[in-house]
């Protein structure tokens, strides 16, 4: 009786083991043939280069306030945080990336190594992720790390959808500048 019961929760447990592991690879295959060509660019290397020189004095204080003020802006028509990152060169180039991919990429934004928003397809929740693990997991660790969020329901971009973070690496010093995160459509992927 034990060995059956121990033979049926070894079974399962590698049936439900399958799964994620197949997700997981499709994400960071995705990442590699799909998002990793382009998440170099020049465009989005000095966009982050020039907000690191600007918030590298920053303060824990400044930061709070920042992204308080963020969130404060979200549905006003007055947003003099969130406008400069969403309207900005680096922004329409995300904007690009996620037309070009048909809708298997739901949204695009980079941060800087304060993790503060520098780019964005679209406004974001919140203006710092230096304290989430889309950036705590990428940019600390270095080129090839990443972090794959599960799918969840996001009320921003109105799908279900899973995350793959990155750091961004800047291919003339190969410096780790910042990190990304790309929303992946996960009825589109998988």
């Amino acid at each position: 009786m034990i060995r059956s019961t121990l033979f049926a929760s070894t079974t399962l447990l590698f049936a439900t083991m399958a799964p994620a592991q197949d997700y997981h690879s499709q994400m960071l295959s995705f990442l590699q043939d799909e998002i990793m060509p382009w998440a170099s660019s020049d465009v989005l290397i000095d966009a982050v280069r020039a907000q690191n020189g600007t918030t590298a004095a920053y303060t824990q204080a400044d930061i709070d306030a920042l992204d308080a003020a963020w969130r404060a802006e979200i549905g006003q028509t007055d947003r003099p945080t969130i406008d400069p990152v969403v309207n900005n060169a680096a922004s329409d180039f995300l904007r690009d990336r996620v037309a070009a991919a048909g809708g298997t990429i739901t949204e695009v934004f980079v941060m800087d190594a304060r993790g503060l928003n520098v780019a964005a397809s679209d406004v974001t929740s919140d203006y710092w992720q230096g304290d989430e693990a889309k950036f705590s997991e990428t940019f600390p660790n270095g080129a090839g790390a990443s972090h794959i969020s599960e799918v969840e329901y996001d009320e921003s971009t109105q799908t279900y959808q899973a995350q793959i973070s990155f750091p961004i690496v800047d291919p003339a010093s190969n410096e780790v500048v910042g990190a990304a995160t790309v929303g992946v459509n996960a009825d589109a992927l998988f």
